[in-house]
């Protein structure tokens, strides 16, 4: 696993950097509003004992460790041509697929596709992730598409809960007001700013990230499958069965990886020289 360096990893465009922020703050001020606030009242009310309140606690720390960690290793994994010095192959069959890139002025393999805002051809390329600021590719998939399911599991947990805290509050959020704070939040907050308000615009944001990252899941989900990209969708070239295609982005142990992106699991191949059905 070879590492981008600091200048390469910050935000390329206005836009990445807004998602990039979105997250970073949003996720962490979301889970102390859950521990701080929401668990404590929703512990009164139901009487849950110490070790039951503790045990949550710790699914929303390993939660938040997995979503925020897998999002950092998204962006500091190198999945560009830069991590090795691409030869093509000298036989012509073996050359089939490969293609001049003429930004980078390189030979580049099958499916390596040049990104417009990283500049630079990125091996296995899906897409350009604006949460992370990078290019989604063949050493980094399995970051990404853990991202989304701890980001999908989290806001859903998150939903929930508070939509509890805002049920409990019903007093102070059924008025004309709160539509306001729902649709318009930025206004909202400059007229009304308190505490509520705050904690509502934190439930709303949790449900739109849920939706999000669920659709997003379900999306990725299904190009993970069939072994492609997604500029690759109409193709069933690159599909060697699910679990072929499954230790193409997860790596041989495929099995543990969900539990921390610090586990290795090195992939079967190396983003150059790839195998189809045909083969």
């Amino acid at each position: 696993m070879i590492l981008r360096s600091l200048k390469r990893v910050r935000p390329r465009c206005l836009a990445d950097l807004a998602c990039f922020l979105l997250v970073a703050v949003f996720v962490p001020v979301t889970f102390i509003f859950q521990v701080t606030v929401v668990l404590p009242e929703l512990m009164e009310l139901f009487g849950f004992g110490h070790y039951l309140l503790f045990f949550i606690f710790f699914i929303g720390l390993f939660i938040l460790f997995n979503l925020i960690s897998n999002m950092m290793a998204c962006m500091l994994v190198d999945t560009s041509i830069n991590i090795e010095l691409l030869k093509p192959p000298l036989d012509p069959l073996q050359r089939i697929g490969w293609h001049k890139c003429d930004d980078c002025q390189a030979e580049v393999p099958p499916r390596c596709r040049h990104c417009d805002i990283c500049q630079i051809c990125v091996l296995k390329r899906d897409h350009h992730c604006r949460f992370t600021g990078c290019c989604i590719g063949h050493y980094n998939y399995r970051y990404f598409f853990f991202f989304l399911l701890y980001l999908a599991i989290g806001s859903m947990i998150s939903s929930i809960m508070g939509s509890m805290f805002i049920c409990l509050h019903l007093d102070i959020y059924w008025h004309l007001s709160t539509l306001l704070t729902v649709f318009a939040p930025a206004v909202s907050l400059a007229l009304n700013a308190s505490w509520m308000s705050f904690y509502l615009l934190i439930c709303e944001l949790s449900l739109l990230a849920f939706c999000t990252a669920s659709l997003l899941l379900v999306y990725h989900s299904n190009i993970f499958q069939r072994g492609t990209v997604v500029k690759e969708r109409g193709t069933s070239r690159w599909n060697l069965g699910l679990h072929g295609n499954s230790q193409m982005v997860l790596g041989k142990r495929m099995h543990i990886t969900w539990l921390s992106p610090f586990i290795r699991s090195d992939l079967p191949h190396n983003g150059i020289d790839w195998e189809t059905k045909e083969d």
